[in-house]
């Protein structure tokens, strides 16, 4: 069996450390700030990021550099690995298409090279979620091409709900109207979202009040996970710089559902751009979305 190594982007939202553990590479998203391109090894710390949100900096994203993944992919290739990439969901970004195109280019050019693209449709730790159980079959001995067909097969059983604590950053990213975002935040109403089978955020419901909301995303959790609870062995949070909203989350699923293990983690630059401080985003293996 060729040995092959497992890539993703940026947007994962995986710990380095689970990063490093595991040799996981990653393809960089890139986001201007007043100016200034940040990204790959020139990233603000992302306490960082969301004080400057918070203090009225809107950042721009940009997909992966076509360039820096040719050369990320080239080298992987040149140490004799095949690769297998899980890419941001192509509904959110272009990041999905560049990788893509690179992989076909690289194989026509190198006739003995393997690269395999997967659109996770997926988002922040969903999309770091799917790399975890793409992952753990690699640890247990499964094929490349087995693991990609899992993951196809899969996906779309990776859900994802969310909830922001400014309607003014969706109405930035299109989500909602302007009229939405004004209102809304003036008699406190918080969207609840997901990410749908197309790998678009949708809106489901608003409740109002920020704890109702973050009460939501379990409610939600309980409507989906049903049948699916013992493949869910950790739960995954981010955050948008709000580690006491997403802990209030993980204690309220211990509490109703009796799981133990979690991962939590921010909300990259990438996403929270548009996603904004006080994004908690909640993930797990359910119901298809």
């Amino acid at each position: 069996m060729s040995k092959f190594i497992i890539t993703t982007d940026t947007t994962c939202d995986l710990p380095k450390e689970y990063l490093e553990e595991h040799g996981i590479k990653l393809l960089p998203l890139y986001y201007n700030f007043n100016g200034t391109i940040y990204g790959g090894k020139n990233d603000l710390d992302l306490k960082v990021f969301y004080d400057m949100m918070r203090g009225g900096a809107m950042p721009t994203t940009m997909a992966v550099n076509p360039e820096t993944a040719r050369e990320i992919f080239n080298s992987l290739l040149d140490e004799g690995y095949d690769i297998l990439h899980i890419a941001f969901s192509s509904a959110l970004s272009g990041s999905c298409s560049v990788a893509a195109t690179v992989a076909r280019e690289l194989c026509e050019e190198r006739p003995e090279a393997k690269i395999t693209v997967i659109d996770s449709l997926c988002a922040s730790l969903g999309e770091g979620l799917l790399v975890h159980y793409a992952t753990r079959l690699k640890e247990s001995g499964k094929s490349m091409d087995e693991i990609a067909n899992w993951l196809e097969k899969n996906k779309l059983n990776l859900c994802h709900v969310f909830t922001v604590d400014d309607l003014h950053h969706l109405h930035r990213g299109g989500r909602v109207s302007k009229t939405t975002a004004i209102i809304g935040t003036l008699i406190n109403v918080k969207p609840i979202l997901h990410v749908d089978n197309d790998g678009r955020l949708v809106p489901l419901n608003n409740v109002r009040g920020r704890k109702k909301a973050l009460i939501a995303l379990v409610d939600q959790m309980e409507n989906r996970i049903k049948g699916y609870e013992s493949q869910n062995e950790t739960i995954f949070i981010s955050h948008g710089d709000c580690i006491e909203d997403a802990q209030f989350v993980a204690d309220l699923i211990k509490e109703r559902f009796g799981f133990k293990n979690f991962l939590i983690n921010y909300v990259s630059a990438t996403i929270g751009a548009h996603s904004g401080p006080g994004t908690v985003a909640l993930f797990f293996v359910g119901n298809p979305r």
